[in-house]
């Protein structure tokens, strides 16, 4: 496969990425074809592990999200069209390379992705930092598993959190409010992966 090398002035690649900090080099690339829930679903290994967000709004989130769900074996990412942000430019360099490995689907309604879930035999895991369940005492670790997470700010909608069968949370300093959205899910991840070794 042959391809085409242009060279232009960095003004031009800063319009093209929309960002400034490229090093020099771009590519064009087709748009990220997303894959289906219903392809994610189907694929999935035993026990599933499936990472949704709720109201996370920065790219670069998103592609950290991709990059720790690829890291751990995840068996797809699913994004809300609506209150989340998309597989940008931004958020594919985040993953580095991670989003070309992992199936990401984007769904119409997260509340309908989560009864699918459920329907397909998942626990539903809410991502909470008010909750009295520490990720490292969720005993259903080693079952199929949709794990949730939500905005730094706001967290989990009432509705999602609502609709989650265990709400876990990661032990930190008082000091601290919360965690990142990328950073709360690695550590998640984390832990269902050293429980799944154990089991």
């Amino acid at each position: 496969m042959a391809i085409g090398i242009k060279e232009v002035e960095r003004r031009a690649i800063e319009n093209m990425t929309g960002i400034a900090n490229h090093q020099g080099i771009a590519l064009v690339v087709k748009p990220f074809q997303y894959s289906s829930q219903k392809e994610i679903f189907a694929r999935a290994k035993d026990p599933a592990l499936f990472i949704a967000v709720d109201g996370v709004t920065d790219p670069r989130n998103i592609g950290a999200i991709a990059r720790s769900s690829a890291a751990f074996s995840a068996d797809g990412l699913l994004i809300p069209e609506r209150r989340n942000a998309s597989l940008t430019a931004a958020a594919w360099k985040s993953s580095a390379g991670a989003a070309a490995r992992l199936p990401i689907a984007q769904i119409t309604n997260l509340a309908r992705s989560v009864e699918d879930a459920k329907a397909y035999g998942c626990f539903i895991v809410g991502l909470d930092g008010d909750a009295d369940t520490s990720v490292e005492e969720m005993e259903i670790a080693d079952q199929p598993l949709y794990l949730i997470v939500g905005s730094e700010g706001k967290g989990l909608s009432r509705l999602i959190r609502e609709k989650c069968d265990l709400l876990v949370s990661i032990p930190m300093s008082s000091a601290v409010e919360s965690l990142n959205a990328s950073v709360a899910v690695s550590i998640a991840l984390y832990a269902v992966d050293r429980k799944r070794a154990i089991k």
